[in-house]
């Protein structure tokens, strides 16, 4: 019973996120998986995955936050738009421009928050209006726009089909969907072997073989509806990239666990010989470099730099990761959880737009989620201290 339990919680928010596609697919007379909005749904939610995994960092340290990204974002997509349609810039000088304004961005705010211990909130929320103020200036309150064809082909565009050259359906799409699968279940029995080599516990083989055939029937299905329409978009090999590499970061290095350490508790951390001032720095810096990211995604998916730009994109990322069970005080969250906590939102964005709900009413429902996210976290902890 303790065990169906911890099954539960722990996959609570995929069985939301099952359920919330379902009800909407249902409402929309099927138009929600329609492979065009499949296709969608990864274009229109792209910067929130990245923003997401970058949050994750900050909350872990102690449920802190970043209210500069979205100002970031647009800071970032002002001086490359700047760069490259004003002033004709090779796209990859842009680009290594960009990278390094984040990281400036990163290094100053994380100073700040690490060294001189001045509240995250206080240090973004200046961030915010900052860099907000400073996107208006550089861009004169004008958008620029279009961006150089040949940026866009990196972050805007689509894999081609290099087997059947069918624009009806990209068998490469479908290819690379099996592939997946097949190096999912690899990975899972290898790791599964070294587990058993070093006498851990490992999970019952019903179980691993129930847990697989969903993950990879969720993938091929996924694989099938964006062949369907176009094929893989260059944007979401961006956001695998990452995604893989602070999964990897967060969970298999000691410097990724550093995150966790101080979220729960960092005095013990401090007087174990962490530099916990570092730990912040680097949740910074990270951050601001994956906001830098975002900017450029945005601009190539707007193919304009605006001044309106990333307005309200730190709000979508800091749901993100509360709805995907990060902890707001700090110490509890992974990257695959923040990521289905940023599909939750995408799917109830794109499932009420086709519903055509109001604005109004779908900001209502987003914040209810929200909410009711942070009330399940805050209630659960409170059950396990009492037993």
């Amino acid at each position: 019973m303790e065990k169906a339990k911890g099954i539960m919680k722990k996959y609570t928010m995929v069985l939301v996120l099952i359920l919330v596609a379902l009800l909407f697919t249902w409402q929309t007379d099927g138009k929600l998986l329609l492979p065009a909005n499949v296709n969608n749904l990864i274009a229109q939610n792209a910067y929130v995955f990245v923003l997401a995994t970058g949050m994750l960092l900050c909350i872990l340290t102690g449920g802190n936050i970043d209210l500069s990204v979205g100002s970031v974002v647009c800071f970032v997509g002002a001086v490359g738009g700047t760069l490259m349609v004003t002033y004709k810039v090779n796209i990859f000088v842009a680009i290594i421009a960009m990278i390094a304004v984040g990281l400036i961005i990163g290094a100053w705010q994380g100073f700040w928050i690490a060294y001189m211990r001045i509240p995250p909130f206080i240090v973004t929320l200046a961030g915010m209006l900052i860099f907000r103020g400073l996107s208006n200036v550089i861009l004169n309150g004008l958008t620029l726009s279009p961006m150089p064809q040949n940026y866009l082909n990196l972050f805007n565009t689509y894999i081609p089909d290099f087997i059947a050259h069918n624009d009806d359906f990209n068998v490469t799409c479908m290819v690379i969907g099996v592939l997946a699968c097949i190096i999912f279940i690899v990975i899972a029995l290898r790791n599964r072997k070294i587990k058993q080599s070093k006498n851990y516990e490992v999970e019952p083989v019903t179980s691993m073989i129930i847990r697989s055939v969903i993950i990879c029937a969720a993938v091929l299905y996924f694989a099938f509806k964006l062949a369907q329409h176009k094929g893989i978009p260059t944007v979401f090999i961006w956001v695998l990239a990452i995604i893989v590499i602070y999964a990897y970061i967060t969970s298999k290095t000691t410097n990724g666990r550093y995150y966790y350490a101080v979220g729960g508790n960092e005095k013990a951390t401090k007087l174990s010989g962490i530099n916990t001032n570092k730990v912040y720095f680097k949740a910074y810096m990270n951050m601001a470099f994956l906001a830098a990211i975002a900017g450029m995604i945005t601009i190539a998916r707007l193919n304009s730099a605006n001044p309106t730009a990333g307005t309200n994109y730190e709000m979508d990322a800091i749901g993100s990761c509360f709805i995907g069970g990060a902890s707001a005080y700090g110490g509890t969250g992974t990257v695959t959880g923040v990521i289905v906590g940023a599909l939750l939102m995408g799917v109830i964005n794109l499932g009420m737009n086709i519903m055509g709900v109001d604005a109004n009413y779908q900001k209502v429902v987003k914040g209810s989620v929200l909410l009711a996210a942070v009330i399940f976290d805050v209630v659960s902890k409170k059950e396990s201290k009492e037993n």
